[in-house]
């Protein structure tokens, strides 16, 4: 395992989940944290049965991590703890597998899982930003409700036999891996607070994609697969990422990439950098509407900036919102003029006979005679 010299990280005291998270995720988020009773009450249930049962079967067939096994990880595992002020540290296991995975579970207690294949391909650095990517998924509580929206999804799994239930299964299992794949970007920022290097967070997207040969890929021409991904192919091939990606847990390692990059463009890595963040104690008083307005205006502003050929094709702006209203309103009054071309000459004419007659027909229709009067 080749190493590189340490360094002294800037730590964040104090700072909350938020901060990293991706807006996408931080309003799902959100919402999900005011269901307090009912988020308890789930944590009391599963942390009783499933997390025991996956904590027992990892003590069983894995390594734990601690100062005498796997002391670097356990180092690296502190220094990530103190970077991201975490109140409890989770237990890390390493697991014998080729597989290159890493992952958190657990519902009351979080603890994460790197697999022997990972360890082989990352160096130290990149270890550290795997570590830090899987600490920002426990501090977030994706574990936890991750698990929640499973366990809901299964619960809507009866009714998929009917067609109309079927269909909502379907939208809900596309809704939850939506969510699922914005909250790994999410694990992606917190991995660079950890290691704080830019480079070295692009390279493990660079190996996830091509291996441990990185002296074979160039860093910029990685990032120009994104862009060529996003703009390249006609219609169909719009239809097909969709497809895809569908039901897909992970983005894909070139768009994971970009993402990260573009995060950091933005400025918002340098504000953490800078003390200037969400804290912890003002979690309580994050808005639920505030939260959907930012990520509204995240999904708007890639709406707007992609060249997907698919998305291309639906108005970008209210100015062309509006032309196409305009459009559609300019072809009901050629359907009502009677000609569907062009507005029609006499439209105007054929509309006042026609309510000339509507008049003349109501002033030669009988009046109704009244009732005759009872006698007396």
């Amino acid at each position: 395992m080749t190493t590189t010299p340490d360094r002294v990280r800037t730590a964040f005291p104090d700072i909350s989940s938020r901060a990293w998270e991706h807006p996408a995720d931080r309003a799902a988020l959100v919402t999900l944290r005011t269901l307090k009773g009912f988020d308890t009450v789930f944590r009391t249930i599963s942390g009783l049965l499933q997390e025991r049962q996956h904590r027992l079967m990892y003590l069983a067939t894995s390594v734990r991590v601690d100062e005498r096994q796997f002391s670097d990880l356990h180092d690296l595992r502190s220094d990530c703890v103190r970077i991201l002020g975490a109140d409890e540290t989770p237990e890390l296991f390493v697991l014998q597998t080729p597989v290159v995975n890493a992952f958190t579970i657990g519902m009351d207690r979080p603890f994460i899982v790197v697999t022997t294949g990972l360890l082989d391909v990352m160096n130290y650095e990149e270890q550290r930003f795997v570590i830090g990517h899987e600490l920002g998924h426990a501090l977030s509580g994706h574990a936890v409700y991750r698990t929640i929206l499973m366990h809901l999804m299964r619960l809507a799994g009866t009714i998929g036999w009917m067609p109309i239930g079927g269909w909502a299964l379907r939208a809900i299992i596309a809704a939850l891996m939506e969510w699922q794949r914005k909250s790994e970007l999410s694990g992606d920022r917190a991995g660079l607070l950890c290691g704080q290097d830019v480079h070295t967070a692009l390279r493990v997207q660079l190996k996830l994609a091509g291996g441990s040969r990185v002296s074979e890929i160039d860093t910029d021409a990685f990032l120009a697969q994104a862009a060529e991904y996003d703009a390249s192919g006609d219609l169909r091939d719009g239809v097909l990422k969709l497809l895809n990606i569908e039901l897909l847990a992970h983005p894909f390692s070139v768009l994971r990439a970009a993402e990260l990059k573009k995060w950091v463009d933005s400025g918002a890595y340098a504000a953490i950098l800078r003390g200037e963040y969400s804290r912890r104690h003002e979690d309580d008083d994050a808005k639920i509407s505030e939260e959907f307005r930012k990520a509204a205006k995240t999904y708007k502003q890639n709406f707007d900036a992609s060249n997907d050929p698919l998305i291309r094709m639906l108005p970008r702006d209210r100015q062309r919102t509006g032309h196409h209203r305009r459009r559609r309103r300019q072809w009901c009054r050629r359907r009502r003029g009677g000609h569907q071309g062009t507005l029609h000459p006499l439209a105007p004419e054929l509309r006042r006979q026609e309510g000339f007659r509507r008049r003349q027909l109501t002033v030669s229709r009988p009046l109704p005679r009244p009732a005759p009067r009872p006698p007396g």
